[in-house]
């Protein structure tokens, strides 16, 4: 496109859902209690992980670094998203559009890189219990998060930084309701040949690379529990990493469907509703699949409940 004589965009509006005001005032109830359910739920879990000795072990501290990084992926996005429920007119700089997609891919390259992680914390703990400590030590187990964020944030520095160099001469109306990488190449008019070419590189390697090791980790072991002589057992050892397996298929099943499939083929629509699911569900869906399936953090959730309501009835006698 010829960039000349062209008026420069110096901020974007969200359109996000549209449709009549009832329907959008509906869908911002919604979205506002899942977002604070999700808050509640994951700041609990962190809570939990800190405050019970007993947890405060390699696969919890995986567990509360994931609820940490579920409470800043949502409000990187869902606070824009239910604006624009309320308004029709969100508006957003372009610099901090850019920002915003940053901090979006970050986290999500982050969360890829943790649930990998985790998963290979999962197969050395059933598939070499006799090691385990020894693989998976305290000091490990802190690299390991270390690196998963550190990772996840160097991840989108390249195609953010080719981003920043592009020119928005108008529309400046984003199809959905957070800056995400097609409804900004689809507002640029520069050549975006580049910028998208890496940018769905680096989302694919990221996606794809830590699918196939959370996989591999997890047909391990399948394969491992399928040997094991007594049923309790194989029962036990499903259970322990049962959940973490429903995240991931819930996880994954979503962003592949978002972001590994060629440019060309984004349907703005669709993506909106499926980026609900990766942005606003799931960070909800994690605490209760955790708590709800795994006795450890039911049972320390008890305990820290009764101790409080002791602490609380002891100062109203003391009152």
């Amino acid at each position: 496109m010829d960039e000349r004589n062209q008026t420069t965009v110096d901020e974007f509006i969200f359109l996000g859902f549209s449709g009549v005001l009832q329907l959008r005032l509906t869908l911002f109830v919604m979205f506002l209690i899942v977002y604070l359910l999700s808050l509640v739920g994951n700041t609990i879990i962190i809570f939990i992980v800190l405050m019970d000795s007993t947890l405060q072990t390699p696969m919890y501290i995986f567990l509360g670094n994931l609820s940490f990084l579920e409470i800043w992926y949502t409000t990187v996005t869902v606070p824009k998203l239910l604006a624009t429920c309320l308004s029709q007119v969100v508006t957003i700089s372009v610099s901090g559009c850019i920002i915003q997609y940053y901090f979006f891919f970050s986290m999500g390259a982050t969360e890829c890189i943790l649930l990998a992680v985790m998963a290979y914390d999962r197969y050395l703990a059933i598939c070499n219990p006799l090691r385990y400590s020894l693989l998976m030590s305290l000091q490990i187990c802190l690299r390991f998060s270390a690196g998963s964020w550190i990772g996840g944030f160097i991840a989108p520095l390249l195609p953010v930084t080719l981003i920043s160099y592009l020119n928005f001469c108008g529309p400046q109306k984003i199809n959905h309701f957070f800056c995400d990488s097609d409804p900004i190449y689809k507002l640029s008019c520069s050549d975006t040949f580049l910028a998208e070419a890496l940018g769905y590189t680096c989302s694919s390697i990221v996606i794809l690379s830590s699918f196939l090791l959370t996989m591999s980790s997890y047909g391990n072991i399948v394969l491992t529990i399928i040997r094991l002589s007594s049923r309790e057992a194989q029962k036990k050892a499903f259970s322990t990493c049962a959940s973490h397996l429903t995240v991931v298929t819930i996880y994954y099943g979503t962003i592949i469907f978002a972001y590994v499939r060629p440019p060309a083929k984004y349907n703005f629509t669709i993506g909106k509703v499926v980026s609900v699911f990766y942005c606003v569900v799931t960070p909800l869906v994690n605490p209760f699949i955790y708590t709800l399936r795994n006795k450890d953090v039911k049972k320390a959730f008890t305990k820290t409940l009764a101790r409080k309501r002791w602490f609380w009835a002891r100062n109203t006698q003391d009152f």
